[in-house]
Parts: structure tokens; sequence; C-alpha cells
């Protein structure tokens, strides 16, 4: 793909949704009055270019992958936009899980038993999140974690769960190099793959090497690959569009 180029990440089979109308028609289904101001709180149209879109860089470390089966231990949030990342008015929380930690799950993000003993469950924190939430697009990387956990405490806390599009900066990276897995004769021949792990993404462009594993941190090396994304594959003007899911 050329530079400053948009290029929509929509399977073409695949209606995009609108965003505007769901959240309008969510408002009115919604019991939950966090969730019902959320979606009031509107949704940008999807032409809008991404130099006015105010963003939220949303990362979660778990007790594991399954959503179902494991829970949400630590939450980072970072607002920002093209232009700035906004770290006063980042935050971050060790939140106690409904499910039970597991030694590999402490190996990767180094929060123990002992750190959640007196942390407070997610229920206490919602009202301050969806306070930074509201009104933003969330930026994340590998949506499966985000959008999915997210959805489920919500269901277990509210009663109901929630619907929101995201911009995916490690969906962005599998669209740039859908060529990444090399074939056996171009392995032979010493051709590697193309890494889209947070880390490896961000060394493409040059940014700094950020500790992984840490809910804030990680959020905000997501906000600044954003930024590096935008700037070297597509525009400031690129409608948003083009690259929610």
């Amino acid at each position: 793909m050329s530079s400053k180029k948009s290029t929509d990440l929509q399977p073409q089979d695949q209606v995009p949704t609108d965003w505007p109308a769901r959240y309008q028609a969510l408002a009115l289904e919604s019991r939950h009055p966090l969730l019902k101001a959320f979606y009031q709180a509107g949704c940008v149209s999807a032409d809008t270019p991404m130099s006015d879109v105010p963003l939220i860089a949303m990362d979660f470390e778990t007790t594991g992958l399954d959503a179902n089966q494991h829970s949400i231990v630590s939450v980072g949030l970072v607002p920002f936009t093209l232009k700035g990342i906004q770290l006063g008015r980042a935050r971050h929380w060790v939140v106690r899980p409904k499910l039970p930690l597991h030694q590999t799950s402490i190996e990767i993000h180094g929060i123990t038993h002992s750190d959640i003993d007196d942390a407070p469950d997610m229920s206490e924190i919602l009202d301050e999140m969806f306070s930074m939430l509201n009104g933003r697009i969330p930026v994340v990387h590998y949506r499966d974690i985000e959008r999915r956990f997210l959805d489920v405490a919500l269901k277990w806390r509210l009663g109901e769960g929630i619907r929101f599009p995201v911009l995916d900066t490690m969906a962005i990276e599998a669209h740039l190099h859908p060529n990444r897995r090399p074939t056996r004769w171009q392995q032979w021949m010493g051709k590697k793959p193309v890494s889209i792990r947070l880390a490896d993404s961000r060394g493409r462009y040059g940014l700094p090497h950020y500790a992984a594993h840490n809910a804030l941190m990680d959020a905000a090396a997501t906000a600044e690959l954003l930024q590096a994304q935008i700037h070297h594959h597509f525009s400031p003007d690129t409608p948003i569009g083009d690259l929610w899911l």
C-alpha cells in the first residue's frame, strides 16, 4: 500500500456498521444509566477525519485469554488525539477479578494475589471509566481482548453488555503486512515472518521500547502506535470509517 493512501479495513463482503445510528438505537434499548449515558454521548460519523476524532487508548490485563473463563485484573485508559497524548488525564486501576488468578497470568503481568486483596471490584470504577470513555473512540491492540472482556464484565455487573467501534492497531498492522507469514520456500530462502505484536509493531516506526504487560504503559504505547500508523500510511484527513471495526 502506498504512503498516505486511505484504505478501508472492512472486508469486502461486510456492510460497515452505522455506529451513530446504532448508538441512538442502543440508547433507547439500554436499561442501565451508565450505558444509556454512554450511547447518548454519541459517536462521530464515519466521514469524520481522523484529525477531528477524540480517541482513548484502552488496555486490559487479564487472568487469561477467554472472556468467559477469565477476568480483568487491571485497566489502563489514555485519552488522546492525533495531535497529542493526554498523559495527565490517563488512569490505571488494579481490580479484583471475579475468577481466580492463575500462576501463568501472574508471570505475565506481575499482578499478584496481594495486589488484588484490597483492590476494588470493577463495578467500583465504572463511573470514572465511563466518564473517560463517553464520546471517545477506543483504540486497542487486538480487539478480541478489550471488546470481549468489557462486554462480559458489564454483563456480570450491570446485567447487559456493550457495543462500540474500535480502532485496532494490530488489525491495521495485519492489513499493512498481508504476506507477513512466509511460505516454506520463503522460509528456506531466509525470509522471516513479520510480527504484529505491539512491541514489534512499534519498532518498525522507531518508537521506543516500553515494558510490556502493564495496562497503562500498553495503552500509551498503543496510542503512540496509532499516531505513527496514521502519519506513515494514512493521513489526518482519512475518514475514521475507513479504519474502525
